[in-house]
């Protein structure tokens, strides 16, 4: 009797041995694939750059996974690489085979939002006060530089230089990153973080394009509060705006505002859901939806049975990314 509870305890831990196992896969696979030996995160789809947007997705990563380690060398690069000390943010791009690896000088608002979410996120988590100190830093940053009342709404401009044109400001809807702005608020009391989380859920009720009524990956906003597809990017609903339904349902999971996307997506078969679509002449692409595409739109469809954290082996960086966001903001529920 004693060795049939012994033989029990035995399978049991070699049981949850294999299931924490499988729960870092996901993540060990993650940097395996992407992350250098000094912190760098490699766009395998585009000529291996790199951006503030996936330094601050892996560092969200390696807090939920409890890697500190990992989180030190993705914060000590991305300071060492893309600090901007002018202005308190990153440069948004960094280029390993240019002679000026950050040639341009402009930020990406997302990627210093990500990047000061996970400095909150860490420095709550590993009770470490210089990155919670960092994150206000960078916070008072944005709200510096990035952020404008204009057309009567509080906005955030998707980089510092370029998207104000006085009579009208360019957007980007997949940089309304939910979550993190509500726990700025949280953390800074600053009521400006509520109106920009207010006003930015008001602009995607009314960014309804086509018929589709989806929103684009780029819009433009008249003086005047009116929307239209931005000029210089095709009006679709693609590879950036597929986030929008990511942020939304980590924010607020029931949101009435996943329903544009819920209808789209359930128009199609799983496997045959276009990966984007012309919201203007309704053309649509011409393969489907895989990987970290498919998994934002489980998770926008509660379909939580195809979700998990293990992207396939032929999944680049963004695909991987949007795989394991998606499942990171369904565990948060």
């Amino acid at each position: 009797m004693m060795a049939m509870f012994r033989t029990g305890l035995l399978l049991l831990a070699l049981m949850l041995g294999m299931a924490q196992a499988a729960a870092a896969d996901g993540w060990s696979s993650f940097k395996l694939r992407f992350m250098t030996s000094d912190g760098r995160i490699q766009d395998t789809g585009n000529q291996n750059v790199s951006h503030t947007e996936g330094q601050g997705y892996a560092m969200l990563m390696a807090v939920y996974y409890d890697d500190r380690s990992s989180f030190d060398k993705l914060w000590r690069w991305t300071q060492n690489n893309l600090s901007n000390p002018k202005n308190g943010l990153f440069y948004w791009k960094y280029n390993p085979a240019a002679r000026d690896p950050v040639s341009d000088k402009n930020n990406a608002a997302d990627g210093d939002v990500l990047i000061a979410w996970a400095l909150l996120q860490a420095g709550e988590k590993w009770q470490v006060a210089g990155w919670l100190q960092q994150s206000d830093r960078i916070q008072r940053a944005i709200v510096a530089h990035n952020v404008i009342v204009f057309g009567g709404r509080t906005l955030m401009l998707p980089g510092a230089e370029g998207f104000n044109k006085t009579s009208y400001v360019v957007l980007n809807p997949s940089y309304f990153v939910f979550p993190a702005w509500r726990d700025f608020a949280r953390r800074s009391h600053l009521k400006l973080w509520d109106k920009l989380i207010k006003d930015g859920l008001d602009l995607l009720t009314e960014m309804r394009f086509g018929d589709t009524a989806l929103p684009l990956d780029w819009v433009a906003m008249n003086v005047d509060g009116s929307l239209a597809p931005a000029t210089a990017w095709p009006a679709r609903f693609s590879y950036d705006a597929i986030r929008i339904p990511l942020y939304l349902h980590w924010y607020d999971a029931a949101s009435l505002r996943l329903v544009p996307f819920q209808r789209f997506w359930m128009g199609f078969p799983r496997l045959q859901t276009p990966a984007w679509i012309d919201v203007l002449t309704n053309e649509k692409a011409p393969y489907n939806m895989a990987g970290g595409l498919l998994a934002v739109r489980d998770l926008t469809l509660d379909d939580a049975g195809y979700l998990n954290d293990s992207p396939g082996a032929s999944e680049d960086y963004y695909s991987s990314s949007l795989q394991l966001l998606a499942w990171l903001a369904f565990k948060s529920r």
